[in-house]
């Protein structure tokens, strides 16, 4: 199995039940599309088969971010030791249809971090926006291929778990592209990121329609690759 590809998938799985408008829809969606019955699914987790029933019906108030990463590690290690076939089979649909080289880098984080301290890590200079909100992960695009080649319900999915997640744009030239593509999506990231380009560089329009969307917007000129490398060195 190629390495980071159970990561990368629950990610997707996780990150689509988290914004979905009906959770336990999808929560089921997926575990029947793993072919894995409730009761196999509760025992693994330890709990009453009531419970999964009740997330998925709605009757249980929605699971947070915590319970579905549970749920989904569960799914996924349940199709592993049967020899991993759906995840195989999920995995190269779902990132087939992303584009090559896309995403960069995606990742979660188990605790939330200051913007303040996101800004200090990626050498950050702010733009707009408070600083003392939190975020969950950040995910690193190509923002010439993402606009080129994801739909609108494809961009979505660059959230990972949640929308509490910083974007950082690669390729830029005045920032204005991934303003544009952000802003005709539903879901809105708490915070972007304009990778190479100065603060003078930057297209005056930008901030406001960073201010307009409640976003917090910055910019690094910071080699990418070693941004990566601080973002998953940090002991947040």
């Amino acid at each position: 199995m190629e390495p980071g590809l159970r990561h990368r998938l629950a990610e997707k799985m996780a990150g689509e039940i988290t914004l979905s408008d009906s959770p336990g829809k999808t929560l089921k969606k997926w575990r029947m599309s793993f072919d894995i019955s409730q009761g196999h699914l509760s025992e693994f987790l330890g709990v009453s088969p009531s419970v999964i029933s009740d997330y998925e019906s709605g009757r249980r108030k929605s699971p947070g971010t915590a319970i579905i990463g549970r749920i989904v590690d569960s799914i996924l290690a349940i199709d592993e030791g049967r020899g991993g076939r759906y995840i195989q089979k999920f995995a190269s649909l779902l990132f087939a249809e992303m584009g090559e080289g896309v995403i960069y880098d995606l990742h979660d984080y188990s605790n939330q971090i200051t913007l303040e301290t996101f800004c200090r890590v990626i050498g950050g200079e702010l733009l707009t926006g408070p600083t003392d909100l939190t975020i969950y992960g950040y995910t690193i695009i190509d923002s010439i291929k993402a606009i080129m080649n994801l739909s609108s319900n494809e961009f979505n999915r660059i959230y990972g778990w949640s929308t509490e997640r910083a974007l950082i744009f690669t390729g830029v030239s005045n920032g204005k592209s991934p303003m544009v593509a952000i802003r005709v999506t539903p879901f809105k990231p708490r915070c972007v990121v304009l990778h190479g380009i100065s603060a003078g560089e930057v297209h005056p329009i930008v901030p406001k329609m960073a201010e307009k969307d409640h976003i917090t917007l910055m910019c690094t000129e910071k080699d990418i690759e070693e941004i990566v490398e601080n973002l998953r060195d940090e002991k947040w």
